[in-house]
């Protein structure tokens, strides 16, 4: 049996090409790539031996055998645990949005499905859709018909091999458009089918969508209901 991972490396912005050599080598295919910043202070900086540059940061799905055989490249090869090079780190996914979206963000891995995440006390997930550019609107508008409050939207553009472009006819070559919708477990199933009815990858929007346990939450004041 094999979990799947959200893995998020986060390095400074002049190793770009080096990361995407890196994720060439190892095949894995569907990476997004986010501009970032910085944001410590400089106490903090200069105890470190740090500097306050440009980051990117790099979001895959990846296995967990998958995970500890880059793990080992990440540290003997670039060298990520030297402080100031920068932090790699993963987030167990608990669903995925039809088995070819699984078969998609999983391809050339090794991985046999096993029961959807075992993080059965968390209150809240985090909706993850990745759209093509332009189709904030029609996502947002099908994530509200299944339950959705609202979102955050980043941008970002991916930085797969080729073939990736040919699956199901996505690309993650081009520009994206990243929808984070935090919501309640109970709602979170409603959301991603409306998502996926209305914006899946037979649409225009060719979404792709999964969902993050969320272990804590502050700030979201219409889910808070057991705030005392």
């Amino acid at each position: 049996m094999s979990r799947i991972y959200m893995m998020v490396v986060i390095t400074n912005r002049s190793r770009r090409n080096r990361l995407k050599e890196f994720f060439e080598e190892h095949e894995i295919c569907q990476v997004l790539d986010a501009p970032g910043s910085g944001t410590a202070n400089s106490e903090v900086l200069d105890y470190f031996g740090l500097e306050a540059t440009e980051k990117n940061v790099y979001f895959s799905i990846v296995t967990d055998e998958t995970w500890k055989r880059l793990r080992r490249s990440l540290i003997i090869n670039l060298q990520i645990d030297i402080p100031g090079s920068g932090i790699a780190f993963t987030i167990p996914v608990s669903s995925i949005g039809g088995k070819n979206v699984l078969q998609f963000l999983t391809q050339g891995q090794e991985y046999e499905k096993e029961e959807e995440s075992a993080l059965t006390e968390t209150k809240y997930e985090l909706v993850v859709a990745i759209a093509n550019q332009g189709s904030i609107d029609s996502v947002m508008d099908a994530a509200r018909s299944g339950g959705s409050g609202g979102g955050t939207v980043l941008h970002a553009k991916g930085t797969g091999v080729e073939k990736a472009e040919k699956f199901l006819g996505v690309s993650l070559a081009k520009e994206k458009e990243v929808i984070l919708i935090v919501t309640k477990k109970s709602q979170k199933d409603s959301i991603m089918k409306a998502i996926m009815d209305q914006c899946g990858l037979k649409e225009e929007e060719r979404v792709i969508v999964f969902s993050l346990p969320v272990t804590g939450t502050a700030g979201i004041r219409m889910l808070e209901e057991d705030l005392d």
